[in-house]
């Protein structure tokens, strides 16, 4: 099992921007699985937001193409989710996810998730 730590998280208004970070300590990140993102807004079921993975090819839930950007810095064994142009929709928690796979065609599901971070919580609102 892998430990994840989310940080980034916290309070913005619409149009705003958030950076997410999730720390994989002792765990090198660019390891043979992908890393993604998942959200989880209320009384809803957690989603797929991004994925990227270790070849660098990245997908997104079509939600927040052109808005959210997956990275990996490899350095620091971290792993980020710049989030820009938020919108009140975007409010939920998101979990940091190690998929159980090096690569699918198809956007991962919480099923394809071997470990899950904490959780960091996201409101949008004005």
């Amino acid at each position: 099992q892998v430990q994840l730590v989310e940080s980034g998280g916290g309070s913005v208004q619409p149009g705003g921007s958030l950076r997410l970070s999730c720390a994989t300590p002792g765990y090198y990140v660019y390891n043979n699985n992908g890393m993604a993102w998942f959200r989880q807004a209320p009384g809803k079921e957690r989603e797929f937001v991004a994925v990227v993975w270790p070849d660098g090819d990245v997908n997104y839930v079509e939600s927040v193409k052109g808005r959210f950007t997956i990275s990996i810095d490899k350095a620091k064994d971290t792993v980020y989710l710049e989030m820009n142009s938020l919108k009140q929709e975007d409010t939920a928690v998101y979990y940091c996810a190690r998929n159980k796979y090096s690569w699918q065609s198809n956007a991962p599901m919480v099923g394809d998730i071997e470990d899950w971070g904490q959780g960091t919580r996201v409101t949008v609102s004005s």
